[in-house]
């Protein structure tokens, strides 16, 4: 990924976090974080990946408010940065917190009935 790339990235992360902390923090969505944030080399679509903090149901439906309310962020984030185009915004969930506790619930399985070193 080349440099602009990254801090094109790393600011609309930053600004995109704001805007959602500050306006769409309700507890019906859960708990939004921006994990990632991925441009297109053209830089005009962003695609972010958020981690949201609730129930399967909740994940969905705060996914879907996001995507209904990206044109509104979209706005919020063009008043905040300074760029030729403003990115057409993408949501994603971002399931790496899932996947890691799955694992490490499966870990925990397997190692459920071993004995404890040196009481053998």
């Amino acid at each position: 990924m080349s440099i602009r790339l990254e801090k094109v990235s790393s600011v609309i992360k930053h600004e995109i976090s704001l805007i959602l902390s500050r306006e769409y923090n309700s507890k019906e969505f859960g708990f939004i974080t921006v994990t990632e944030v991925h441009m297109t080399p053209d830089l005009k679509i962003a695609k972010i990946y958020v981690s949201i903090f609730e129930k399967p149901e909740i994940r969905v439906k705060t996914l879907r408010m996001l995507e209904n309310n990206s044109k509104h962020i979209r706005t919020s984030l063009a008043a905040n940065i300074s760029l030729k185009y403003t990115p057409a915004l993408q949501f994603y969930i971002d399931e790496t917190l899932d996947r890691a506790e799955h694992i490490n619930n499966i870990i925990k399985k397997i190692h459920e009935n071993d004995k404890p070193v040196g009481t053998e």
